[in-house]
């Protein structure tokens, strides 16, 4: 087994933090994340909107919706359990998904999972517009739920690879997760236009067609080209963005591991591919995972915990929907300002002690102090949503290029065990009304104590190989 090694920050140092490259770069990886914001607004295709009683039968209102899947299929009564497992598909796909995409990203590369996801959510949900029934549906949805986190997760890591330490930060918080709530804030203004069912997926089915022509000035991951050997691609990529920059690009960028490449055919030593075991092959490897796994199943069962004793919002659905994406726009910007100069772990214990801390309180407020709790809620909110931001660009950095698109699918899949899981927490607030709350807001405070034991990662570069995360990574 043989990896190349190279210091891939500081052989490309020559082109700066920021310039033209970096920039179109920025703003086409953006663009993507727009797509994959269409889908927080899209379960109010499944919403129950009826009914008059189960015993004499029922009528559907219309005042908001002209049709749903619940008037479509009539899913209620006694197939009134069809709706939320409608719902659940999508984060069972999401799940799929995340194990999946770091496969095959870290195989065939960052580039092309990207753009084959962006197919596959176009044809899914396009398909989905056609459903003949609640199956046909529910089957479609996962692999909607499957492209879409495969496509966030590959364009993410792609960013984090191909952007400048600067950029990387800006891209990693305020970037990828504004230009998501740009899709979500868009979404309720175009189903506020369409209020039939079928039509606005077909609608939502073509959206994502808009990128495709991005296949030709996004770039491949340089150091995903590295370690799979093909060191004159990455050579070749760095010397258009070194022109780009108006920067004169030395006369060989990567020495070292060209002369290991060299070395590597001489010697007839294949390159290595990666899968999730190696994960699990070293101890330091699999504390770190461990611990990054409960981190992102902490924070999203605390957030969708919180989600489900928000106060319900009176008033117009679709402004509704657009007033919950903008609440999340502040803590991108604080999140991105933070992280510059802050450490990541005493960040993220901070944010994560503060949504614990409302999980264990909000439950002690009384009915009668609602904007008390409602002022607990948006600051639990903001505290998860800091969480989020945060656990993105920390793990990214964590887990070196061999090895990162599987991480990152791997605590992607936590999260999805997570959001399918708190549910069932949930339910066991029918036998006691403050268990829910209690168990998760100590998950969540625990795991702010666990993420003290990862590796600081603040002004280190990126690890490209197995050996160079386990020598920096340190219990310090």
């Amino acid at each position: 087994m043989t990896s190349l090694v190279v210091n891939y920050d500081e052989d490309t140092a020559f082109l700066g933090q920021s310039g033209p490259y970096f920039w179109t770069t920025f703003f086409l990886l953006n663009a993507l994340f727009v797509s994959t914001g269409f889908n927080g607004y899209k379960l109010d295709v499944v919403r129950n909107l009826s009914q008059e009683g189960c015993l004499n039968g029922w009528n559907y209102s219309k005042d908001i919706y002209q049709s749903t899947i619940v008037t479509e299929w009539d899913l209620v009564c006694d197939n009134q359990w069809k709706v939320p497992f409608a719902s659940s598909t999508l984060f069972v796909g999401y799940l799929v998904g995340s194990l999946i995409s770091g496969q095959l990203s870290d195989r065939f590369g960052r580039k092309k999972v990207v753009f084959m996801s962006l197919g596959v959510q176009c044809l899914s949900v396009l398909l989905q517009s056609f459903s003949h029934s609640w199956r046909m549906f529910c089957i479609m949805y996962l692999w909607v739920g499957a492209s879409q986190i495969s496509l966030y997760i590959s364009a993410f890591v792609l960013g984090t690879e191909v952007l400048s330490k600067t950029m990387r930060v800006l891209f990693t918080t305020l970037g990828a997760f504004l230009f998501y709530c740009i899709g979500y804030m868009i979404l309720p203004w175009i189903a506020y236009g369409i209020r039939e069912w079928r039509t606005l997926l077909a609608v939502l089915s073509a959206t994502p067609l808009m990128n495709i022509p991005l296949w030709w000035f996004i770039p491949e991951s340089p150091r995903w080209l590295i370690t799979q050997g093909r060191v004159k691609e990455a050579e070749a990529i760095v010397r258009h963005a070194a022109s780009k920059n108006n920067i004169e690009a030395p006369p060989v960028i990567f020495k070292e591991s060209e002369v290991r490449l060299i070395n590597c055919h001489n010697n007839s030593i294949n390159i290595y591919t990666y899968t999730m075991l190696d994960i699990l092959k070293s101890k330091n490897l699999r504390c770190i995972t461990l611990m990054c796994l409960l981190l992102w199943m902490a924070i999203n069962i605390g957030y969708f915990g919180l989600s489900l004793n928000t106060s319900n919002l009176s008033g117009n659905p679709f402004v509704n929907c657009f007033l919950s994406a903008t609440t999340e726009v502040p803590a991108y910007i604080v999140s991105t300002w933070l992280l510059k100069a802050c450490p990541r772990r005493a960040l993220l214990s901070l944010f994560l002690i503060i949504g614990g801390g409302v999980l264990l309180l909000i439950q002690f407020i009384p009915d009668t102090f609602h904007h008390v709790a409602l002022a607990l809620e948006m600051t639990g909110k903001f505290g998860f949503t800091m969480a989020f931001s945060i656990v993105y660009i920390y793990t990214a950095e964590i887990y070196p290029t061999v090895l990162r698109n599987i991480g990152m699918g791997m605590c992607s899949s936590a999260a999805r065990v997570g959001s399918i899981t708190a549910p069932y927490v949930i339910f066991l607030g029918t036998y006691n009304k403050v268990l829910p709350y209690i168990l998760m807001g100590s998950l969540t405070i625990a795991s702010s104590v666990v993420n003290f034991f990862l590796p600081e990662t603040l002004h280190k570069d990126l690890p490209e190989t197995v050996e160079q995360m386990q020598e920096c990574q340190r219990w310090d």
